[in-house]
């Protein structure tokens, strides 16, 4: 089969397309051929080097959507030619930017008839990352108000989806560009990241009972005087290393938690993946895809991710 890989860590360039043998699934896995993948910024993570993956050469990609083409000796509830998607691989195994992937049942679920194979790629880790924070950990509420932190992102956006969908009051941040795209998401106030005087119009329009929070470095402050008396905040990344509260007594006087996670621990992927597949195929979910790529184009979305700004996710078809 055709795969991307790369033999040492480093930038975008390290990644080629290469002919590798065709997995062979364990006795719980399926082999399924893959019609899309995604691009996350994780990828680029592992890539680099800053989380190390498996042993090189390795195959980039945790997110996969496709038909089941085998299935290992134990596996029942899944047969050949079933459309399935899933995530949480390119971490401590192979990845999914190939024409073949073998994964783990309980990192799977169907894929409705409806829901395009790029759908149920772009929607997967983010997915399971925002339901993971806002419903598992957050255990958001109908009625309560969620801030979300860059509702145009891959998480954000769907996030946005979700919170609307339990039925909570959203308010999210976003570049003004695409302020119309998000609002129409289900978000009920979007505000421009970049205004001096955000934490005012956060608290205008409600103070969050929750925060989903992807720059706890820039954030994490902000999240404690914006949030609203035992407020629950959720951490799902950050770009530097460190991050603390500047007043840790104003924090301390709302008596709020903080939850700092990564979606590779979910404990249940497949539960998680199977109720979002019902949330997209009733539409009370839609992934947003801003650009997709060939599989000879891995390296252009690995730079893209990073560096480039667009609303939703970015999908490799194959």
């Amino acid at each position: 089969m055709r795969a991307v890989r790369y033999h040492e860590h480093g930038g975008p360039d390290v990644l080629t397309v290469e002919d590798v043998d065709r997995p062979t699934p364990d006795d719980d896995e399926l082999l399924v051929a893959v019609r899309a993948a995604a691009v996350n910024p994780v990828d680029t993570y592992f890539r680099e080097g800053s989380y190390p993956p498996g042993d090189l050469p390795w195959i980039p990609g945790s997110d996969f959507a496709g038909e089941v083409a085998a299935v290992g000796d134990d596996v029942e509830e899944f047969a050949p030619g079933d459309r399935v998607f899933g995530t949480a691989l390119g971490n401590d195994r192979p990845g999914t930017c190939a024409e073949y992937v073998a994964a783990p049942t309980d990192r799977v679920a169907r894929l409705p008839n409806g829901v395009g194979f790029d759908e149920g790629a772009a929607v997967a880790l983010v997915g399971v990352t925002a339901w993971r924070a806002l419903v598992d950990h957050a255990d958001l509420e109908p009625g309560e108000r969620c801030l979300v932190h860059g509702g145009s992102g891959g998480v954000g956006h769907v996030a946005v989806q979700l919170g609307a969908a339990v039925g909570a009051r959203v308010t999210t941040t976003a570049r003004e560009t695409y302020h119309d795209r998000v609002d129409a998401l289900g978000a009920d106030d979007v505000l421009d990241y970049a205004r001096d005087d955000l934490a005012d119009a956060v608290r205008d329009a409600g103070a969050p009972d929750v925060v989903l929070d992807h720059r706890l470095d820039d954030y994490l402050q902000f999240d404690a005087d914006v949030a609203a008396q035992g407020g629950r905040v959720v951490g799902i990344g950050n770009q530097d290393a460190a991050a603390g509260f500047e007043d840790v007594p104003a924090a301390r006087s709302k008596e709020l938690t903080l939850t700092l996670m990564s979606m590779f621990n979910t404990p249940d992927v497949a539960a998680v993946l199977e109720r979002l597949a019902r949330l997209v195929a009733d539409g009370a979910i839609a992934p947003e895809i801003a650009d997709s790529y060939a599989l000879d184009a891995v390296d252009e979305a690995h730079r893209a991710v990073l560096e480039e700004s667009f609303c939703g996710k970015l999908v490799v078809e194959l």
